[in-house]
């Protein structure tokens, strides 16, 4: 039997992903009613300016004052689409202390204090969720808090970010350099006007903070996870990646140690082999890539962002938390229980590609193989343009293309696993030999 009585939501936004929450509320109003087993009603909507048009929501319901909305007291289910922290923050938990549940897509906020909102949840017998926070409509933060709640994931390595995605297989596909990807990604609509969050990795770096704290059942913030963005990745990078048989993405990597007691989060651009499932992603898509003990090797792909894809997660997520309600029981809150300490990037383990730019004279070769040696890091290939040399300490040399006229040659070193902290102190030493004129790049080579 459906109640009749409808369960109110609050609206806080009405942009790009608000507007769309409203519609397909409005257009999928009877569908909804029968999956929840009550109807539901837009009950008010906050915004930042009440005299703008917004087609299909009627006027009435339009508010400048989201904390009267949110206090009302009649509310079941606040929508939470403004983002950032303040005042998202407040109007979270005045929700909770007025008895609303909330569905919420704020990334940042959820990575910066997700644990207080839990706890504030919890407190007041309210249920949080939050899909649409990473990934857009990709199914992601369920299946790994419910799904696979009975299995041990062990790394989580994704493409979380549409833009950067667009901009490096633009790089990848035709050649473009960064800027000129950025700016057709700008034209599409794909970067906002300031694209910092993006391609600086803040935006991948807060969902990775998510994602690590749901996989290992502990508390990791974005101070937490180790950042590195991608504006530094040149023509040259992917000229070598291809030579390797890989692509370059910006990754978004979560993993457990070997021996279980700790875990890490970071995102970087890296090098991945063009037969791992993640370099077949293109455009403004983004895929998850999930390793767990009983369930193997699981892969997640759609829209990570947009109006409608995430509006699709925010309506699921109100489905889930208005049957808890009908059923007078909350769904999963924060899983913490395993406390695991996150381990400093230096203790990340990894192949790394390493271009430099050298005096282009014998036994230049030997000195820079001796630094990796001293440092114990492991030479697997070594490419050097500019004079035929072997490679030493067992490295495999490839000659490359001619001398170049002002006495440099490039020298492209890829290693063996290594903990980032070795490798920066090769690369520490490396740049006081006075053969080693710079080091053009250093990127990390994942997915293998």
């Amino acid at each position: 039997m459906m109640r009749t009585r409808p369960l109110k939501v609050a609206l806080l936004g009405c942009g790009v992903v608000g507007s769309e929450v409203a519609r397909i509320m409005t257009t999928h109003a009877d569908d909804l009613a029968a999956r929840i087993g009550a109807p539901v009603e837009l009950a008010g909507v906050a915004v930042r300016r009440a005299d703008r048009v917004r087609a299909g929501i009627d006027p009435a319901l339009v508010t400048t004052d989201a904390m009267a909305l949110v206090k009302r007291g009649d509310i079941d289910v606040v929508v939470e689409v403004i983002g950032g922290i303040e005042p998202a923050r407040t109007l979270i938990t005045t929700a909770f202390e007025h008895g609303a549940s909330v569905v919420s897509a704020n990334k940042a906020l959820l990575a910066q204090d997700g644990a207080a909102l839990h706890a504030a949840a919890e407190d007041n017998g309210e249920d949080l969720y939050y899909e649409a926070a990473v990934a857009g409509a990709i199914p992601l933060i369920r299946p790994l808090r419910e799904s696979l709640a009975g299995d041990k994931v062990n790394r989580v390595l994704g493409i979380v970010n549409g833009t950067t995605n667009f901009i490096l297989d633009k790089m990848d596909s035709t050649g473009a350099g960064y800027q000129e990807a950025l700016d057709e990604a700008t034209a599409l609509g794909y970067a906002e006007a300031d694209p910092t969050a993006d391609v600086e990795g803040f935006d991948a770096a807060a969902k990775a903070a998510i994602l690590a704290g749901i996989a290992f059942h502990t508390r990791v913030r974005i101070d937490d996870v180790y950042r590195e963005g991608m504006t530094e990745v040149t023509a040259a990078d992917f000229a070598s990646a291809t030579r390797m048989g890989c692509t370059i993405k910006l990754l978004a990597i979560c993993e457990r140690a070997q021996d279980g007691g700790s875990v890490t989060a970071r995102v970087h651009p890296a090098m991945i082999p063009l037969n791992h499932p993640l370099a077949s992603v293109r455009g403004a898509y983004n895929a998850v890539f999930v390793e767990s003990d009983a369930a193997g090797r699981l892969m997640f792909y759609g829209a990570g962002a947009g109006g409608a894809p995430t509006a699709s997660a925010v309506l699921g997520d109100l489905v889930a938390v208005c049957r808890n309600r009908l059923g007078g029981a909350t769904g999963p809150g924060e899983s913490a229980y395993a406390a695991l300490p996150v381990s400093p990037m230096g203790d990340v383990v990894t192949r790394y590609h390493i271009s430099l730019d050298v005096a282009d004279k014998p036994g230049v070769l030997a000195q820079v193989a001796t630094v990796f040696a001293e440092h114990g890091v492991s030479i697997d290939t070594v490419r050097q343009q500019g004079r035929n040399q072997g490679g030493g300490d067992g490295a495999a040399a490839e000659q490359g293309g001619g001398r170049r006229a002002d006495g440099e040659a490039s020298l492209v070193v890829v290693t063996h696993r290594a903990s980032d902290a070795s490798l920066s102190g090769t690369v520490e030493a490396l740049r006081k030999l006075d053969t080693v004129r710079g080091v053009a790049s250093i990127m990390r080579v994942e997915g293998e």
